[in-house]
């Protein structure tokens, strides 16, 4: 068997049987490297060579987390929490918790989609903004998949589709590797090719919404959704100081492109105008280190097993294999061709990180079978976008569980991948598939 089904079905299934995300990566990457052909010592070489990448970003998540929970000890989130409960609790409850309800799914949904293309902040958002609001959606009963659907749809199809923010690096990455494949595309036509894939993404988030979590679901009460917050009023000052962080925390992310920065400038912010106090400073990291390590733990893991899939050379045979089996089919082999975008994203948790491994072998082989330029985008940009919702390692999942779980009532595999990828993935296969054959 071609060691990247290998792989990623080990790593899969472990992760099923709720084996750790961490050691399911690394069980994952031995198996492949193993039936790759590499000896156990040149896995382990190539895993850990590929951990390094994954430091950066797992730093930024640990700065963000601190971020998060200084917010959170301003007492802002005790104003945003007795604000919305006032609403629910009014005469015409019924009424007022169907609006609650609206109100925040709208609002999640509207601050994912900004943060890939309008403020490009990508995940850092959910750290700040949800663990606050899990009061409200266990008092409103909300089921946190349906959370984890919505986040999960903001940070996937607006990058997908649009070329702005993360959106425009996606869209020069799939220009830039098509034309290294020897397909040269103008990138206007990105968004136009991509549209009936995001189409089935779209689907997915209503099915989800109005269909697989619309009855309320109990959860557990708790006193405090992060655990060691101080409560406390928030005045006006607190307010505006808060405000003014969570500016320059955005400011300095954009000018310097470092979510670590980022959130150095925002607590720095907090810190400078008293909303919190410097003997704090510890506790305050140290709880948002902790709150944000499984995401951070799983990057770096996730980097390694990338490692190791593309030094077992398995990606360009796995497709060579998939073409010759559907030899003269067009409709079969690009369905063949999306399901591996799908293992091999699934695997490493990125899609950006995907499209380098499979345009250089994609773009030949669908030239090789005819299809238009524009089918060829889509089925590019499909490929690699699939498995971003679902991965276990892809932070469009990783993102939402670390909001989600603060209180250990939401589990990533159970709760947050697998909905993602019954509702996205599926479709996005299905409509992706669409869009080739239409476009030719």
């Amino acid at each position: 068997m071609n060691a990247v089904v290998v792989a990623v079905l080990v790593m899969l299934v472990l992760s099923l049987l709720r084996v750790n995300v961490v050691f399911a990566l690394l069980i994952g990457a031995l198996a492949g490297g193993l039936s790759g052909g590499l000896s156990f010592t040149d896995t382990l070489t190539s895993f850990t060579d590929g951990l390094g990448a994954g430091a950066t970003i797992a730093l930024s998540y640990a700065m963000l987390g601190g971020f998060a929970v200084a917010i959170s000890r301003t007492g802002i989130p005790e104003l945003l929490v007795s604000g919305v409960l006032k609403l629910v609790n009014k005469d015409g409850e019924a009424t007022r918790e169907n609006l609650a309800k609206a109100l925040i799914i709208i609002a999640l949904l509207a601050m994912a989609i900004f943060s890939q293309n309008l403020i490009p902040i990508h995940i850092a958002f959910i750290p700040l903004l949800v663990p606050p609001i899990l009061h409200i959606l266990n008092e409103l009963r909300i089921d946190r998949r349906l959370i984890a659907a919505v986040l999960t749809f903001g940070l996937t199809a607006p990058y997908i589709l649009l070329p702005y923010g993360f959106g425009l690096i996606f869209h020069e990455i799939v220009a830039t590797q098509m034309e290294l494949a020897g397909l040269t595309i103008d990138m206007a036509d990105i968004p136009r090719a991509m549209a009936i894939p995001v189409a089935g993404l779209l689907v997915g988030l209503i099915i989800a919404v109005f269909v697989s979590y619309r009855k309320p679901r109990e959860y557990r009460k708790s006193s405090s959704t992060i655990e060691g917050t101080v409560k406390k009023t928030a005045s006006l000052k607190d307010v505006i100081v808060t405000i003014v962080a969570l500016i320059a925390a955005l400011v300095a992310q954009i000018q310097t492109d470092s979510m670590i920065i980022g959130a150095l400038a925002g607590i720095l912010v907090l810190y400078a105008f008293g909303a919190m106090k410097w003997r704090e400073a510890d506790d305050v990291l140290t709880e948002g280190m902790r709150m944000m390590a499984f995401i951070g733990f799983v990057m770096i893991t996730a980097n390694g097993f990338a490692s190791v899939i593309q030094a077992t050379g398995a990606v360009e045979p796995l497709v060579e294999s998939v073409s010759d089996l559907f030899a003269g089919n067009k409709g079969l082999a690009a369905l063949a061709m999306l399901i591996v975008g799908l293992f091999v994203t699934m695997g490493i948790g990125s899609s950006f990180a995907t499209i380098p491994i499979i345009a250089a072998i994609f773009v030949p082989l669908s030239l090789e079978f005819e299809f238009s330029t524009m089918a060829i985008i889509a089925l590019i940009g499909t490929a690699g976008a699939l498995g971003d919702a679902g991965s276990p390692a892809s932070d469009s999942t990783l993102g939402p569980t670390a909001g989600l779980n603060v209180d250990g009532q939401h589990n990533h595999i159970w709760d947050t991948c697998v909905p993602t990828f019954l509702h996205y993935n599926i479709p996005l296969v299905i409509f992706g598939w669409v869009a080739v054959m239409l476009l030719g």
